[in-house]
């Protein structure tokens, strides 16, 4: 059976599933909060490197890529999540190789394969 939020909501006592969509909605914004604080210190950590273990980082972040994607590819994940996951992939692999876009850092990649 398929966990589906909208679903979840509509047994439940009128009032009831008001705090729990706000309750959801409260959740949602603190994960927001955490990702935009972690999306502040990646790219600090990763431009504090020396060149030689940005190298490092980005073939075990290339590995552990790819195996997240292989992980979700074959999981119920909306096109949503996995749409986000390859654009901070690719976001994050831009600040690795000192690119300033990460359309940029696509290009190169693709090039060098």
């Amino acid at each position: 059976m398929k966990a589906r939020l909208g679903r979840a909501f509509v047994f439940l006592p009128k009032g009831r599933r008001l705090k729990n969509l706000q309750e959801a909605t409260e959740r949602i914004c603190e994960l927001k909060g955490s990702l935009i604080a972690l999306d502040a210190l990646v790219p600090a950590l990763i431009e504090a490197l020396p060149p030689s273990s940005r190298a490092k980082l980005m073939e075990s972040f290339e590995a552990h890529a790819e195996a997240a994607r292989t992980v979700m590819l074959h999981a119920d994940i909306s096109d949503v999540v996995l749409a986000a996951f390859e654009r901070d992939v690719a976001r994050n692999r831009a600040v690795l190789q000192g690119c300033p876009e990460p359309d940029q850092a696509a290009v190169r990649t693709r090039g060098s394969s």
